[in-house]
């Protein structure tokens, strides 16, 4: 992941924007996706300021949370669901290849 930073804001702790440089759709839809189901959080979503530009904005407002502390459980559980997903692919993979092995009969 590239660099994170903080635009400042006027407002309380609760709402914030970060800039993710060196990110994209990719890393802005899954995490927005995972960040918008928590119960605390009113507004979540990215935006790709310029299409020639390789970095997104990245809006969070809670009813009460640390937008900080939201972002961080998002990151963590992001990287939890990709490495359960990880794993699963894995396994399902070594399964394919030993059925594909025991059913050569060449």
């Amino acid at each position: 992941m590239g660099r994170l930073l903080k635009l400042p804001e006027k407002h309380a702790e609760t709402t914030e924007t970060f800039v993710f440089l060196e990110e994209g759709h990719t890393l802005g839809n899954a995490l927005s996706a995972v960040i918008r189901d928590y119960p605390s959080v009113q507004l979540c979503g990215y935006t790709v300021p310029h299409p020639a530009e390789n970095k997104i904005n990245f809006r969070i407002q809670t009813t009460g949370e640390n937008a900080t502390e939201v972002l961080r459980r998002g990151l963590e559980d992001l990287e939890k669901i990709c490495d359960i997903t990880i794993e699963r692919f894995e396994k399902a993979y070594e399964n394919f290849k030993v059925k594909d092995t025991s059913m050569d009969t060449t």
